[in-house]
């Protein structure tokens, strides 16, 4: 039985509640960490470690940091505290991360990292992360093809602190700027927001009416992009996201949005916790500690077999 406890945390006296165990479960308690579940990227993946670590046998704490580094690193003081074994993370900084994993191996709680990688190697045990570059390829080839090849598009940017944003973006470009009749217009970040992803999509609009292409860091973004366009009574404009949402598969059913990039977040985040439970029960994951899995490219032609970022057989 699980009681939930307010518990005061740092010194700036933020207070938050989260469910705690009562008692420690025979193999201990493992602390998951992500960003805003808003995003239901991010709630695939606590949804994900949680049923797996608890189908291990551990007790579980899910905790959001909402992109906050400060905010982050009082959660991962309040995981030291209750004596994590281990923390599975998606992180709030490739820079600003590193301090917090480093006080969590300094009080001897391994880190488990998913989706983005921290700056610093030999810190965190495992850093599992989708082939960003990759699975932009994928998207930018797709995109280039519903183009013919042509035209004027913008682009919408992640999170400058996130690493991922900027991978996929060269990805994009990679493939995108070989083709000299593909013209970007218009290129901003919205922060991985819909709502932000909604008012720069309308400034792009009115500043380039003209405009045939929308690509986008991630499809929270691309479903902002793609409700402006829509208020303007723009559809016949080509958006390409990049995650594997249901919302987006939604869109692409409905012939919206043309397509996406699937990241396996679910699987990601049950890896993360397989290989802790490994590391805690022998002293070693038996792999590397940066490890890609690929992506895969979502259309009209398969988006009926996406479910929660997983492709079924």
């Amino acid at each position: 039985m699980k009681l939930t406890r307010r518990l005061m945390i740092s010194a700036f006296g933020l207070a938050m509640t989260v469910a705690v165990p009562s008692f420690a479960a025979a193999e201990g308690l493992i602390a998951i960490i992500t960003p805003s579940h808003d995003n239901p990227f991010f709630k695939a993946e606590a949804v994900g470690a949680e049923a797996k670590a608890k189908a291990l046998g551990y007790e579980t704490v899910v905790m959001v940091h909402d992109d906050d580094p400060n905010k982050q690193l009082e959660l991962f003081n309040t995981a030291i505290a209750q004596g994590a074994k281990a923390i599975i993370l998606d992180n709030a900084g490739a820079d600003a991360t590193v301090a917090a994993v480093q006080a969590a191996k300094d009080a001897g709680i391994p880190s488990f990292l998913i989706d983005r990688e921290i700056k610093e190697s030999g810190i965190a045990v495992s850093q599992i992360v989708s082939n960003n570059y990759q699975g932009a390829q994928l998207g930018a080839e797709e995109f280039v093809r519903l183009m013919g090849e042509t035209g004027k598009y913008a682009e919408l940017l992640g999170r400058e602190a996130d690493t991922n944003a900027g991978i996929r973006s060269s990805g994009y470009h990679d493939i995108i700027d070989q083709y000299p009749d593909m013209a970007m217009v218009a290129q901003q970040t919205a922060n991985w927001s819909q709502t932000e992803a909604y008012t720069v999509m309308e400034t792009m609009l009115q500043a380039n009416p003209d405009i045939k292409g929308v690509i986008s860091g991630n499809d929270t973004m691309a479903m902002g992009a793609w409700a402006a366009l829509e208020a303007a009574g723009r559809t016949d404009v080509i958006v390409v996201g990049f995650d594997g949402s249901n919302d987006v598969r939604d869109s692409i059913k409905a012939g919206g949005i043309k397509a996406t990039v699937l990241q396996p977040a679910y699987r990601q985040a049950q890896l993360a916790v397989e290989q802790a439970d490994q590391y805690l029960k022998t002293g070693s994951t038996g792999v590397d500690e940066k490890q890609l899995m690929d992506c895969i490219l979502i259309s009209a032609e398969n988006a009926d077999k996406l479910e929660t970022f997983a492709l079924a057989e």
